[in-house]
C-alpha cells in the first residue's frame, strides 16, 4: 500500500566469493536429431549460478547455451551432420566467475533438414504445382526454391519459398506456363545449416476460368429453397457482391438436413479448383450461414432424381479454417482480408469431367446446415 519512489533499476544476483565454483559431474550425453541432451549433477556449491556450455556449430560458428541452477539438463543444438564435436561444460558463480571446464562428446543424429530434403515432391497441378514434404519434428526450417536473378545467379525466390515449423507441409503455387520447369531447392535450418541442392521438374497443367456467361440454375428435387427477400442462386456467379446478390438457403423451409445447390456450367470439363467467396454479416464472414464444412459433387449427366447415386461423383470434401480462431461472432483484420479474397477449393486429379455442379453445405459456422456464397468461380480445362 506504500511504495518507494526511488528506482533501483536492474539487479544482478551478486555473491562475495571470487573462489573458482566446483565443476559439474556425472555427465550424460543423448544424441538427438541435430542437436544433444547433455544431464548432469550439479555441485553442493550454493555460490554456483548457472551452467554453460560451449561449443562449435558444423557451420563454423561458436555457441553457448546457459542452463539455470534449478535445472540438470543442457541442450546443444544447431548441428547438421552426425560427426563428434566437443562441448565445455563450466559451473558460472553468483561473482560471474567460471569454473574449469568438462568436457564431454556428442554426436548428434541426423539433421531434421535432411529428412525434410528427401521427403519433398513436387506434383503438376492446374496452372503450376504443389509441393509436399514433412517435418515430423516440427523444426524451423526453411525449403528454399531458387531462380536465376539479374546476374544469372541463383538466388532466393520468396514467392515460392515455404518459411514452416509445421509437421506437414503443403505450398500451392500457380499462375505458370505450361512449360517445363527445373527447380533447384535447398532446405535451411535456423543455424543458417544448408543441404545439398535437389533438382525437380514439373510442367502444370492447363488451367482456365469457366465462362459464368453458361452458368444456368439447375435446381433438383431435395435442393434447398432460396430466401424469399431478393436472394437468388444465380446471383453466385453475376460478379456483383452484397446484399442481395448472393445465394442464399433458408434453414426453416429447407429442413435440417445437409442443404444443397445445383447447377449446369454450360460445358463439360475437367475441374481444377473451385472459389468460393463467403458473404459477410457485416464485416463477419465466418458467421450464421458461412460454410464450414461442405461437398462438391459433379456428374456429366446426371440423374434427375436429385439423389446422390452412381450419375454424380464426389469432387471433394472441404472444410472452412478461421486463420485467428477467436471466437464465433468475431472477426480480426486476417480473417476478414482472407475470407474477402474468397477460398480455392482443389478438386480431386483424378476426378471425372463433369459439367454439373452441386455444392452441399453439411455444416455453416452457426451450427446449422443454410448456406450461402456470395460470388464463385470455377476453374480448369475446358478445352
Amino acid at each position: 500500500m506504500v511504495s518507494c519512489k526511488q528506482d533501483l533499476g536492474w539487479r544482478q544476483p551478486t555473491g562475495e566469493s571470487t573462489a573458482k565454483p566446483s565443476v559439474v559431474t556425472n555427465a550424460l550425453v543423448t544424441n538427438l536429431s541435430g542437436k544433444a541432451d547433455i544431464s548432469y549433477t550439479l555441485p553442493n556449491d550454493p555460490n554456483v549460478l548457472y551452467v554453460l556450455a560451449r561449443y562449435t556449430m558444423s557451420n563454423g560458428q561458436k555457441a553457448q547455451v546457459k542452463s539455470a541452477y534449478y535445472s540438470n539438463v543442457v541442450t546443444v543444438q544447431g548441428f547438421s551432420d552426425t560427426k563428434e564435436y566437443p562441448v565445455e561444460l563450466l559451473t558460472v558463480s553468483r561473482a560471474g566467475v567460471q569454473s574449469d571446464p568438462l568436457t564431454v562428446t556428442v554426436k548428434p543424429l541426423e539433421a531434421p533438414i535432411w529428412h525434410v530434403l528427401r521427403s519433398i515432391k513436387m506434383i503438376n497441378a492446374f496452372g503450376g504445382y504443389n509441393l509436399l514434404a514433412d517435418n515430423p519434428t516440427k523444426s524451423d526450417v526453411a525449403i528454399l526454391v531458387l531462380k536465376k536473378n539479374e546476374f544469372n545467379e541463383w538466388a532466393i525466390d520468396n514467392n515460392k519459398s515455404i518459411y514452416t515449423n509445421i509437421d506437414s507441409v503443403l505450398s500451392k503455387i500457380r499462375a505458370l506456363d505450361t512449360t517445363n520447369y527445373t527447380f533447384p531447392i535447398v532446405v535451411r535450418d535456423r543455424w543458417g545449416n544448408t543441404t545439398d541442392t535437389l533438382f525437380s521438374q514439373v510442367k502444370p497443367m492447363y488451367e482456365a476460368a469457366f465462362s459464368k456467361s453458361l452458368f444456368r440454375s439447375f435446381v433438383l428435387p431435395g435442393d434447398a429453397p432460396q430466401v424469399t427477400n431478393g436472394a437468388r442462386l444465380e446471383y453466385a456467379w453475376d460478379g456483383r457482391l452484397g446484399w442481395p446478390y448472393t445465394s442464399f438457403t433458408l434453414q426453416t423451409t429447407g429442413g435440417t438436413g445437409p442443404h444443397t445447390i445445383s447447377f449446369d456450367m454450360g460445358i463439360t470439363a475437367k475441374l481444377s479448383r473451385v472459389w468460393i467467396r463467403p458473404f459477410p454479416e457485416g464485416t463477419r464472414y465466418y458467421f450464421l450461414t458461412t460454410m464450414k464444412r461442405f461437398e462438391i459433387w459433379g456428374s456429366a449427366s446426371p440423374s434427375l432424381t436429385g439423389a446422390f447415386d452412381n450419375t454424380w461423383s464426389l469432387l471433394g470434401t472441404y472444410e472452412v479454417v478461421k486463420p485467428s480462431g477467436l471466437a464465433y461472432g468475431t472477426d480480426n483484420s486476417l480473417d476478414q482480408e482472407t475470407a474477402s479474397a474468397g477460398f480455392n477449393w482443389d478438386i480431386d486429379l483424378n476426378a471425372p469431367k463433369v459439367r454439373y455442379l452441386r455444392i452441399r453445405c453439411l455444416e455453416n459456422f452457426a451450427g446449422g446446415t443454410a448456406q450461402s456464397i456470395n460470388e464463385l468461380s470455377v476453374f480448369g480445362d475446358n478445352r
